[in-house]
């Protein structure tokens, strides 16, 4: 392994952002759609996608991927937001990747969950001030340019929208599938559906939808309550747009605070209602990606 010396600030040419030594593996643009690659040695690769900040996405996505990994497969996570990376945080994990022989990054673990991001190459509190051919160059290396070693999944945690990030991705790597998640608010399911239609224009098949803070149930009277609106925001969705739902997290303090202390639910409360609902979750979406055949 190599050591890597990586910052914003410096010059970087256009084509290699990540400042990665040339290992020719990341095709030139070409005209016409790029052609879909699979990402070496990675059995399935499903995107965790809402269109919409602030909707509790990556938390989903990072639980996900601990819920794969707890049945016993090796599970990793990239984290494709180049400017607001969340995986750092929720996985308790710092430091500069290093390089493998063959001169691809190497990813950082933590509670057997393989993982990478561009939190790993700047600064915590440092900006990535780019552009966007230097933003998709970089999203490129990080697709193309990490030796996972060998995983049965990889979850992809999507930033929000529906642009230049989002499309790179369903034209240049093969995805089993596509996970929307949304709140119950109609301002938050309006951009799941400008997601849901983009996943369709791409021929990616949507695996379902996850409905995040659902219900919060007072823990000093035990009654509940929909703070963010109807309980049928999103299987209403589902049901217009023939998705399957694939379930509800609850809003529970605890699940912001294990997130913020980077020790996810699904690890630091595996017993609870609520790590059973992500692990219900992954396993329908294992199910429905033929995970656990073979």
């Amino acid at each position: 392994m190599k050591p890597r010396l990586f910052s914003t600030l410096r010059c970087l040419r256009h084509e290699n952002p990540l400042g990665l030594p040339r290992t020719g593996t990341i095709p030139r643009m070409q005209r016409g759609l790029p052609e879909r690659r699979e990402v070496q040695n990675v059995r399935k690769v499903i995107a965790v996608s809402s269109a919409k900040g602030g909707v509790g996405k990556s938390t989903i996505a990072v639980n996900l991927a601990l819920a794969f990994a707890r049945r016993g497969l090796r599970s990793g996570i990239l984290d494709t937001d180049i400017f607001g990376p969340s995986v750092p945080t929720l996985l308790n994990l710092s430091g500069e990747p290093r390089l493998s022989t063959n001169n691809q990054l190497l990813p950082l673990s933590n509670y057997g969950v393989k993982s990478m991001s561009m939190g790993y190459l700047v600064g915590e509190s440092a900006p990535v001030v780019w552009r966007g051919l230097m933003v998709m160059k970089a999203l490129q290396q990080l697709l193309h340019e990490v030796d996972w070693g060998g995983l049965d999944i990889l979850v992809l945690d999507l930033p929000p929208g529906t642009g230049d990030t989002q499309l790179t991705i369903t034209q240049q790597i093969v995805l089993d599938g596509a996970v929307i998640v949304s709140t119950p608010q109609d301002i938050a399911l309006k951009d799941a559906v400008k997601g849901i239609n983009m996943f369709r224009k791409t021929n990616i098949p949507i695996l379902g939808m996850v409905q995040n803070m659902a219900l919060f149930t007072c823990p000093h009277c035990n009654n509940s309550t929909h703070i963010f609106g109807s309980h049928s925001g999103v299987t209403h969705a589902c049901e217009k747009y023939g998705l399957n739902f694939l379930g509800d997290i609850p809003l529970h303090p605890r699940i912001c605070q294990d997130a913020d202390e980077g020790k996810p639910t699904v690890v630091s409360e595996p017993d609870s209602e609520r790590a059973k609902a992500y692990i219900r979750i992954a396993e329908e979406i294992g199910q429905k990606i033929e995970l656990f055949e073979g």
